[in-house]
């Protein structure tokens, strides 16, 4: 449904799989959504930029090894929802604002 609403299939999936918890690590949602691990860092760029989503690094043993990263909603999924509709009313509005001015051009043009 959240792809209905505009959102790409990854940042749709991440959503989804941290709604309902507070805190997940980029490798379980790997395994809850079957994202891989290239396509999480992905999804997780536009939803940061956004507002949507919080990531912390944590280093893993001694400093080794990339860090582990961790992500979590700053908004509750309602709020998101929210957002998503009123972008895709105004989406809507402006679309119906051109074809309005399609149609009086269309008129004015017969005319």
């Amino acid at each position: 449904m959240l792809q209905s609403l505009g959102l790409p299939r990854t940042e749709a999936t991440a959503i989804v799989c941290l709604k309902d918890c507070s805190e997940l690590r980029s490798l379980h949602i790997e395994l809850v959504s079957g994202l891989r691990q290239p396509e999480v860092s992905v999804a997780m760029r536009p939803l940061r930029e956004r507002g949507w989503v919080e990531e912390r690094s944590e280093k893993k043993n001694k400093g080794k090894g990339r860090p582990v990263k961790y992500y979590q909603l700053t908004l509750p999924f309602s709020q998101i929802v929210k957002t998503l509709e009123e972008e895709f009313l105004k989406d809507n509005e402006e679309k119906m604002i051109a074809l309005e001015r399609l149609r009086e051009l269309e008129t004015t043009l017969q005319n």
